[in-house]
């Protein structure tokens, strides 16, 4: 069987070409419903070896599931024109996956025609298409607007670099044809250097123009006193260290922050970033995580604080976990529903770092969510419409008390904030997804 897709863009083949011959477009590409993380890309779109491995999304159990692996072809490479990969690993390669990747001149713009030969049924790919041209548009169209802001080509350092947010965005950089450097804390590799958050290297920021600070404890989990105190420390003493190089280097830095900022529950107050912190714990953590910024901000260099709200994505996160129950039917509003629900897409997330690095008009917290927050009735019914299952039982307080303890239930699954990005309005920043329906089919891969 052969499944044919094609896309029409406005952008022309030269760039588009390019786009897919950068690192990082294969992660692009690849749909997060998909449970693939891409491991290797090929060395070029002519030949070289692609490897993507299963990932299930926590708490799900590791296991050694086998990887895909793909093969370039170079007798189907045309430079600018074409190229071609097929599977290489079983079980996959009994499929007899081949994918032709073809572009054409077309009104201006760019076909991009995929022909996909595999006994894989057209319903099966359908999906992983249409997030395909979806994200391929949205990304040169953001990558025009943020050329708009800066066509500088910057060294960007990224610490959490693995992880939900830094996978993206650090391809995200890499197609634009920016230069990322991982940092990381164990057996760095080529384009990484080894990071020690207790006592980083005078030399970590050498030839750096931004560093992307995103590592840190996660904060799922069962607010015990251990958890909260690697919360804590995950975040501020190293923060604070690297403030300290940034300010050496006179570099900008980018640093992760949360809207837990704000508090778990201020009730129908709109939140925007001159609005007062909360005084839980978490409201806590936050605020000294940002004054751990100090030493840059003191030098005079330029810093940003990205108070991110819930972050939607299949490949992880509240959604990742969630998905699975909806999908059975068995999703439901927590509580009585009414708490707000502050959100905001991955890719939307993505392009709030990039705009982070590259405006130099911007300083300060900014808050990273969504135009409009929903109340988390409202979440649950649509996110149960796109799935197109039934939400019809409440999940009572208990539920999420079992798993995170009294503390992280009121922090985390009954928190009631609703934010507004005034710093981004302010700028006419675009979204890609203002409309949560939206966002959530394409994630979901319902588009």
């Amino acid at each position: 069987m052969t499944y044919r897709n094609e896309t029409i863009l406005d952008f022309p083949r030269s760039e588009v070409w390019r786009w897919f011959s950068a690192p990082g477009a294969v992660t692009r590409l690849t749909p997060p419903f998909m449970g693939m993380r891409v491991v290797q890309e090929a060395s070029t779109l002519r030949e070289g070896t692609t490897v993507l491995k299963p990932t299930l999304p926590s708490p799900a159990p590791k296991l050694p599931l086998p990887g895909w692996v793909a093969e370039h072809d170079p007798d189907g490479y045309v430079e600018g024109e074409r190229f071609v990969d097929r599977a290489a690993s079983l079980p996959y390669s009994l499929t007899g996956w081949v994918h032709e990747h073809e572009f054409e001149d077309r009104d201006g713009g760019t076909a991009v025609i995929d022909r996909v030969h595999s006994r894989i049924p057209d319903a099966v790919l359908r999906p992983i298409f249409a997030f395909r041209n979806s994200r391929l548009a949205a990304d040169l169209q953001a990558l025009e607007r943020s050329r708009a802001i800066s066509t500088e080509m910057l060294t960007v350092a990224v610490t959490g670099s693995s992880g939900l947010v830094g996978t993206q965005l650090c391809a995200w950089l890499t197609t634009a044809g920016h230069q990322v450097i991982r940092l990381v804390r164990e057996r760095p590799q080529p384009g990484e250097r080894l990071w020690n958050p207790d006592a980083p290297s005078a030399d970590l920021l050498d030839g750096v123009d931004v560093l992307v600070h995103l590592a840190g404890h996660t904060i799922a989990g069962r607010f015990t006193d251990g958890h909260k105190r690697k919360v804590r420390e995950s975040r501020i003493g190293p923060t604070a260290r690297l403030a300290e190089l940034v300010a050496d280097k006179g570099i900008a830095m980018v640093c992760a922050s949360a809207m837990g900022y704000y508090g778990a529950d201020r009730g129908e107050e709109e939140l925007v970033e001159s609005s007062a912190p909360g005084d839980d714990f978490l409201a806590e953590v936050v605020v000294d995580w940002e004054a751990a910024c100090e030493p840059a901000r003191a030098a005079g260099s330029r810093v940003v604080n990205v108070r991110t709200g819930i972050v939607l994505s299949a490949a992880g996160g509240v959604l990742g976990m969630l998905s699975p129950l909806f999908r059975l039917g068995l999703g439901g509003r927590i509580g009585d529903g009414r708490q707000w629900f502050s959100w905001v897409a991955l890719d939307d997330l993505v392009d709030v770092y990039v705009r982070a690095i590259l405006d130099e008009s911007l300083s300060g917290p900014v808050n990273a969510v969504a135009p409009e927050a929903v109340r988390n009735a409202e979440y649950t019914r649509v996110l149960g419409e796109v799935l197109n299952r039934p939400t019809p039982l409440p999940v009572p307080e208990i539920g999420p008390r079992a798993l995170l303890g009294k503390e992280g239930s009121d922090l985390l699954a009954l928190a009631n904030q609703r934010i507004r990005p005034q710093a981004l309005a302010e700028r006419g920043h675009v979204f890609r997804f203002p409309e949560l329906a939206a966002a959530l089919s394409h994630e979901l891969g319902r588009e």
